[in-house]
């Protein structure tokens, strides 16, 4: 039976994730309209838009990662409650913002061409990836800048703000696909290029948004965000956390993006089933995703105040809740393996083939709900350096060298990466949960000292 603090915490915890799985639901979102008004434009324009979206996803996250350093300092702070020093953490992100997008620009410059000649792709795919690219950059410059504000918002103002924004933009963004991609409302016909810059005019408006609610907002008017005061000791903090934290995200991004290469060989049905069960694996990503941010600000909060001793139970709460919920939507997918290939497919080989994807699928998640909330609860004590070098490890260092034995030695096909990826997150999973043992342990030990 739930014990009224027990309980309290589980609502507290709720409160938190469910506005930001609405939040990175709303994402998904905005990507699944790209590419289905693109695929309306035609097979060439979707073809551009895909290998435009392959090349800039782990770099999107990957910065996302960096940026987003912000929440557990932020959070840290309201426990220890100095919330004057939350306007340094702001400017140091808005800082880093520009700074990332300047990199982005200069190598979208000088690498571009080689990039495409190397991938030697059709001239009509190759000119809608180019520009498709080229006007997601541009448009990224704003939403680098939203990252640091959402942070500010999800843990000062609650996480309840980012969802309704981007709920809010979410038909903004249709709507503009369909002005730009089909030349509708007296807007030139871009095809897959308009799906880019109609997701860059949804950037600034997300960052509009967020300014002017962070400026009217009563809760942010004691921040003295826009005064002209800078740290360099925040941006090194910001950057010791953001640097691994943005790496780690990158090698498991990067990871399935490469592993596309050795799946293509099996053929185009094996390449269209993988990317099936890719695809729906982002949904379900979202779920530990979401518990992952929330455990976040709600450890930070905790650390901060130093209540080492909540800051545990709020993290073991966490990963059972997200286990569970985990374990109800594997068996949903699992007995409806079949209802979701044809979501995807109408091919008889395609629906044969995508359900034994979807088995390695849900197999994943269920280690990826333990392996991504740790994440999570290690970034709110601030802990970032070991999750990245277990991540590159599990990634790489299992997934990759043990998929292609599976493959070539073990005859195992194109399922041998799914299988090695599965044994991958398990070990990151395990490796990680031992990490979070040694903090609590390391943090209660530290108080312990200082009574």
């Amino acid at each position: 039976m739930l014990t009224k603090r027990t309980w309290y915490r589980f609502r507290r915890l709720i409160t938190v994730m469910l506005p930001v799985l609405a939040t990175q639901l709303s994402i998904i979102g905005m990507n699944f309209f790209d590419a289905t008004m693109s695929g309306h434009a035609g097979a060439e324009q979707l073809a551009g838009t895909s290998i435009g979206g392959s090349l800039m996803m782990p770099i999107i996250a990957s910065a996302t990662g960096i940026l987003m350093a912000a929440t557990p300092i932020i959070a840290q702070l309201i426990g220890k409650n100095q919330k004057e020093n939350i306007d340094l953490v702001i400017r140091s992100g808005l800082v880093l913002a520009c700074i990332i997008e300047i990199i982005l620009l200069l190598s979208y410059y000088f690498f571009i061409d080689e990039l495409l000649i190397f991938l030697n792709l059709e001239p009509t795919v190759s000119y809608v990836a180019r520009y498709y690219i080229l006007a997601l950059i541009l448009g990224l410059s704003g939403g680098l800048l939203t990252f640091p504000l959402r942070s500010l918002t999800d843990t000062v103002a609650g996480t309840a703000v980012s969802m309704k924004i981007y709920l809010a933009a979410l038909p903004i963004n249709a709507f503009l696909n369909y002005c730009f991609i089909f030349g509708s409302f007296g807007m030139p016909k871009l095809g897959g290029i308009g799906a880019g810059i109609a997701t860059a005019i949804t950037y600034y408006v997300l960052l509009s948004i967020f300014i002017y609610i962070i400026i009217r907002n009563e809760q942010f008017t004691n921040l003295h965000l826009f005064r002209f005061k800078f740290s360099f000791a925040s941006l090194k903090e910001y950057l010791s956390i953001g640097i691994p934290n943005g790496l780690g995200i990158f090698m498991e991004a990067s990871l399935f993006g490469f592993i596309i290469i050795f799946i293509s060989k099996f053929g185009t049905n094996y390449i269209a089933a993988h990317q099936a069960a890719m695809s729906f694996s982002s949904v379900l990503y979202m779920l530990p995703l979401s518990y992952s941010l929330a455990l976040t600000i709600i450890i930070g909060i905790e650390v901060g105040a130093k209540r080492y001793r909540e800051a545990k139970n709020y993290a073991r709460l966490g990963l059972c809740v997200a286990f569970a919920t985990a374990l109800i939507v594997i068996a949903l997918v699992l007995f409806n393996r079949d209802l979701v290939a044809r979501m995807y497919a109408t091919e008889p080989i395609l629906l044969e083939y995508i359900p034994h994807f979807l088995f390695y699928t849900v197999a994943w998640q269920l280690f990826d709900a333990i392996a991504c909330p740790i994440q999570g609860i290690l970034r709110g004590y601030k802990d970032v350096k070991a999750a990245f070098y277990i991540s590159m490890m599990a990634y790489w260092g299992i997934c990759m060298p043990v998929g292609i034995l599976l493959d070539y030695y073990g005859h195992q096909g194109a399922f041998a990466y799914w299988q090695s990826m599965v044994l991958g997150i398990f070990a990151s999973a395990f490796l990680l949960f031992i990490r979070l043992r040694y903090i609590e342990n390391k943090m209660y030990k530290k108080k312990e000292k200082s009574l």
